[in-house]
């Protein structure tokens, strides 16, 4: 059963994943994901390198490294256990496989493990993940606009996600948190980001470490009349993050996004009906004359950056 769903949801995804690996981090990942399978299996090369086999062949796998691909797949799907979105379980299987394809290379031959060392450091110095530029209704703030937005109306509760560039988790989870600005974003509602690893004084500030040991990136934060109400992870004794998935269905009920959308949306309901009142007991003036033109002005829309 799990094998079928596994198998829907591939088919499901098929189209996303054509169009991530037409980017170069990917093309490039997937080339150093199977690169110890085309050195094995490629004719004319396959056949000067070394093997274990009973029978000599060159051109096949040992029953050595069929145990080190087989303990690559196990921990793989472990991992992917815990994986939300398909840019995690993508990641976990190009993480694992390098490490496997370094340990084959190695066993094989040590100058061929070095180079293919040496590739994947420079792999990682060179090749970011690809940012997130699908739809979304987020406020980008800096250091010196992020104390303002927050303050400004006491009746807007923020959720402000604190991430780095750098960390590939902050960009899984990127997707998610785009959707959920889209689904729940109003007046009395709004979604935020700020970059720590840009801005450390922010990082200080709100007490969120930027080290990868502590692992509290993403960090998420709920914000009413400038005070900070939750967050999540929350921090051990040891200044380390508790850990805690950040799917969807976690941080809408960590968060009580429902709520916080049905009570926002009651306040703006009860502004509008303040107004039209307001209005309509304003006295009626040239009532044989023609009704002046009101200027209709187009409403702000949320800009993508705010750096």
């Amino acid at each position: 059963m799990g094998l079928i769903t596994g198998l829907f949801s591939f088919l499901y995804h098929l189209p996303q994943i054509y169009k991530w690996l037409l980017k170069p981090y990917y093309i490039a990942s997937v080339i150093m994901t199977v690169a110890f399978l085309l050195v094995r299996k490629t004719p004319g090369l396959c056949e000067h390198l070394a093997t274990q086999r009973e029978d000599g062949n060159s051109c096949d796998f040992d029953w050595r490294e069929l145990e080190i691909l087989m303990f690559l797949g196990a921990i793989v799907m472990m991992k992917n256990r815990r994986a939300i979105t398909m840019e995690q379980h993508v990641g976990n299987l190009f993480m694992f496989s390098k490490v496997a394809n370094a340990i084959l290379f190695f066993r094989l031959d040590i100058r061929l493990g070095i180079f293919y060392l040496t590739l994947c450091v420079a792999f990682v110095m060179t090749c970011k993940p690809p940012l997130y530029m699908g739809p979304e209704y987020i406020k980008y703030f800096s250091d010196k606009t992020i104390d303002e937005e927050l303050q400004k109306d006491s009746r807007v509760t923020w959720i402000v996600e604190l991430y780095a560039n750098w960390s590939s988790d902050c960009h899984s989870f990127a997707p998610v948190f785009a959707d959920l600005s889209l689904k729940y974003n109003c007046p009395g509602l709004r979604f935020g980001k700020v970059d720590i690893g840009r801005y450390a004084e922010v990082a200080e500030r709100y007490r969120v470490s930027t080290s990868p040991l502590a692992r509290q990136l993403p960090s998420l934060m709920l914000f009413q009349e400038g005070q900070e109400l939750m967050r999540r992870p929350m921090v051990d004794n040891k200044a380390r993050a508790v850990s805690w998935t950040f799917s969807e269905e976690n941080i809408i009920r960590e968060f009580n996004l429902n709520e916080l959308f049905q009570k926002s949306k009651k306040m703006n309901k009860s502004k509008a009906l303040k107004e039209e009142q307001q209005n309509d007991a304003q006295p009626e003036e040239g009532s044989d004359e023609l009704e002046p033109e009101t200027e209709i002005t187009e409403q702000p829309t949320e800009s993508k950056k705010d750096q």
